[in-house]
């Protein structure tokens, strides 16, 4: 043999060759139920997104809904609660943001339900602010869901929405 030419494939090597690759598509032929039965099943999917109907929600009204295990708050804001949503200084609050980015429409307020300090559910239009107020230890939310008194360091969540025509939301 010289210098720079590779030796020619045997009859062995081929049969090496073959063996791994057959163990490699085995391996992964009895690996693939593992691993797809960690894929969420049927109900996990099916909550992923639930469609709300909101026409019979009076102005000032509100309603709780049930997504992935979560209280959502829907809420439709009145005049008075929008312009006090509206007319915040943002050095006031605890968590800075502004009421437009947290509804797609100003009369409706969606968010998740669920304090963000220990995951207690607050009480709707309670409160120093008119908000919510979570009695467990004592976080103060406004008319947008924003902590502005409490331990709680951050608004309440706001979900993916999609307002599917005037009377129908998507959320998730």
């Amino acid at each position: 043999m010289t210098a720079g030419n590779a030796e020619e494939p045997t009859r062995r090597d081929f049969l090496y060759i073959a063996t791994g690759a057959v163990g490699a598509v085995g391996a992964g032929a009895l690996a693939w139920p593992f691993i797809d039965q960690l894929n969420p099943d049927a109900s996990v999917k099916a909550l992923a997104s639930i469609e709300v109907d909101i026409s019979s929600v009076p102005a000032g009204g509100a309603i709780t809904v049930t997504w992935r295990g979560k209280p959502v708050f829907i809420r439709h804001r009145t005049a008075e609660e929008i312009a006090a949503a509206e007319n915040v200084e943002m050095g006031d609050l605890i968590d800075p943001q502004s009421d437009s980015d947290r509804v797609q429409k100003p009369e409706w307020l969606i968010m998740v339900g669920v304090c963000t300090h220990l995951g207690c559910v607050p009480l709707g239009q309670k409160g120093d602010f008119g908000g919510w107020f979570c009695p467990c230890h004592g976080s103060h939310y406004d008319t947008s869901g924003r902590i502005r008194k409490g331990p709680a360091p951050q608004n309440l969540a706001v979900p993916e929405y999609v307002f599917l025509d005037e009377n129908k939301i998507k959320i998730g």
